[in-house]
């Protein structure tokens, strides 16, 4: 038997080898960060900045220094996202700081780097749509893998906690001065293409976070679980696992279905559900991502 100090050994080294991530998944965290922050840097420099575009939050207001004082972008990117690296640190953590410092690095020498290149467009509308994918596929890549490229939403993060205003509420309000600026700056018809190309680049952004393959999470409801249970295991080859309820109006027990199924075969489970219960109370929600466990489709028939 273990005594007292020698059980307090192993828990302090099990929270050690708990803390420690894997060289391979740090490798290709870093590698994807690298490559997101690339990306940004390609649709910054190669199609945004030399229409006259701009993204919002501190690449924004980047981009405005810029043109106004004629010094290279990937400077003031740097030095205006240096605050953001303490901050980042103190309020969400040292992995996180890291990471946005290297992405930040990166997009500033790759801004460097493809400044003298020549842009790959001159129509103000294709630079709109293609700089805004390029832009939100990098800003995407770097977020799903722990980082950022802006230092707005670590600070919409610290002006919530401390305000009526939502997370959202804060950066809609930023790039809303951000786009105004540019409307003098430059023209209000390139204003309002960079709200478009910043839309875009929104969109991107949460394709590339939740995937392509966007996976669902259901829960089903009825008087027939075990029948609908197993139509579901047979007919759509996806595990099921029963949960247990209670109603809270009637107290009445009741077993509840969960399962995983990708957004390709939501209208089949639906039909499923109500070829054997009509009355079916049927919920699903947007996963991001699914990660172990049985998620693996089965053989069907």
């Amino acid at each position: 038997m273990l005594n007292e100090q020698e059980k307090l050994e192993e828990l302090k080294k099990l929270r050690a080898a708990h803390r420690k991530t894997s060289k391979i998944v740090v490798a290709k965290r870093t590698l994807m960060i690298i490559i997101g922050a690339i990306f940004m840097g390609m649709g910054i420099e190669l199609f945004l900045v030399p229409n006259h575009l701009l993204d919002g939050g501190i690449v924004g207001i980047s981009i405005i220094l810029s043109h106004l004082t004629n010094l290279e972008l990937g400077l003031f990117i740097f030095i205006l996202n240096i605050p953001f690296f303490f901050i980042g640190y103190k309020q969400i953590g040292k992995t996180f700081a890291l990471s946005t410092a290297l992405g930040i690095t990166v997009l500033s020498i790759t801004t460097y780097l493809l400044h003298p290149v020549e842009r790959f467009t001159d129509d103000i509308l294709l630079a709109t749509v293609f700089g805004g994918i390029v832009l939100g596929t990098g800003v995407g890549l770097v977020i799903r893998y722990g980082g950022s490229l802006d230092g707005t939403e670590i600070l919409a993060i610290l002006f919530s906690s401390k305000s009526a205003f939502s997370v959202g509420e804060i950066i809609m309000f930023f790039n809303l001065i951000i786009f105004t600026a540019a409307g003098f700056v430059f023209t209000w018809e390139q204003a309002m293409y960079s709200v478009l190309a910043y839309f875009i680049a929104y969109k991107t952004i949460d394709i590339v976070i939740q995937g392509l393959d966007e996976s669902k999470s259901v829960y089903i409801i009825s008087d027939h679980v075990d029948e609908i249970g197993e139509a579901i295991m047979d007919r759509l080859g996806r595990g099921v696992t029963f949960l247990h309820g209670e109603g809270a109006y009637t107290g009445d027990s009741k077993k509840i279905i969960f399962t995983i199924i990708t957004r390709l075969e939501e209208a089949k489970l639906k039909a499923i559900a109500e070829d054997i219960d009509t009355q079916a109370f049927i919920a699903i929600g947007n996963i991001a991502e699914v990660r172990g466990g049985r998620f693996k489709k089965k053989n069907i028939h």
